[in-house]
């Protein structure tokens, strides 16, 4: 379930989304154990079928960062 980026490091930041159901809590409890902390409160909305949820998480670490273009 790491979400890494090109080079093999871990993202600092990342934003999980999918049905509220128990998958997505796995999902959130998984990156909570590598490390990660919830960043702001999670956002969830109806697309007409499922409640659709969204976490914010962060990855702390050192204060240096990597602009790379998008």
């Amino acid at each position: 379930m790491s979400e890494q980026g090109e080079q093999g490091e871990r993202l600092r930041y990342r934003l999980l989304t999918g049905p509220d159901d128990r998958t997505f809590c796995e999902r959130i409890s998984q990156a909570l154990a590598e490390g990660y902390r919830l960043h702001g409160s999670p956002s969830v909305t109806f697309d007409g079928q499922r409640v659709i949820a969204a976490q914010a998480l962060v990855l702390d670490g050192p204060a240096e960062a990597v602009v790379r273009p998008v």
